[in-house]
């Protein structure tokens, strides 16, 4: 099943934060044996948001969105989200509850007496309202949770949150998933060679080698080999070694220099 990842947040494309979701997801999921098949990044735009949220529910993937799920008048998530899904937007009771006892607990912490009908009390209640029909995902770090609605999580943009909630949806969700089909790359450093000159060889290999995908890593000034290409293949581990013999044997033919070999 592919992964697909959308961070929210014109901070991010301004260059005010730096995105740190994109590395991490890819971390999380490579730990499971799993990988990330697409990113993107998308503004506080509400049509931009919709139209970006409308192709993740419609294409399958299991997808997170990273950003825009509190309620202070630049956050437009769960807005987006229910637009998209053609959805009403309702207070969630399991939310609602989880909200209240974190005000309790804000209370309890500042020494204060727990006021909940106050005004800005009720309008931290925002942030439990979901598109009708939404589950819950569970935040460690504030309680303030999340919602998924079919294979689309929503999450803040708050590492310190995101994380461990990504985690827990990986962990509850797609358990099944992990480790099913191991990806395994073989690789080679190649100099004085272009990429037009290996292309019909990468071409023969994934012809030859059906589920493999043959890669091309060319570097200009690599602190170590300088000027060189890496020229791999990646798939199951089956296909991957016998496709690599291939490969190597190919670029012998071409009478290239070869440096050293690569496996991850």
């Amino acid at each position: 099943m592919p992964f697909g990842l959308i961070i929210v947040g014109d901070e991010i494309l301004s260059g005010k934060r730096q995105d740190k979701h994109l590395p991490k997801v890819i971390d999380l999921l490579g730990a499971r044996g799993l990988s990330l098949h697409w990113a993107r990044y998308v503004g506080d735009d509400p049509q931009r948001l919709e139209a970006a949220l409308r192709e993740a529910f419609a294409g399958g993937d299991v997808v997170f969105s990273c950003g825009g799920i509190g309620a202070t008048p630049d956050d437009h998530t769960r807005q987006c989200a229910a637009r998209a899904l053609g959805a009403e937007l309702a207070l969630h009771e399991g939310a609602k509850a989880l909200i209240l006892e974190r005000m309790q607990d804000v209370a309890r912490e500042q020494g204060v007496p727990h006021e909940p009908d106050r005004a800005d009390n009720v309008h931290r209640l925002n942030m439990g309202v979901f598109p009708v029909g939404a589950e819950l995902i569970p935040n460690p770090y504030n309680k303030i949770p999340g919602f998924s609605v079919g294979t689309v999580h929503f999450v803040p943009g708050f590492p310190v949150m995101a994380w461990p909630m990504i985690e827990w949806v990986l962990e509850h969700r797609y358990a099944e998933l992990f480790h099913r089909n191991p990806v395994t790359e073989k690789s080679v450093v190649v100099y004085g060679s272009m990429e037009a000159t290996l292309t019909p060889l990468m071409e023969e290999i994934e012809t030859r080698f059906a589920g493999v995908k043959v890669f091309s890593l060319p570097s200009v000034d690599h602190p170590q080999h300088g000027r060189h290409i890496e020229l791999g293949v990646k798939g199951a581990a089956e296909l991957v070694w016998s496709a690599y013999p291939a490969l190597l044997a190919g670029l012998h033919r071409l009478g290239v220099p070869l440096g050293p070999e690569l496996v991850r």
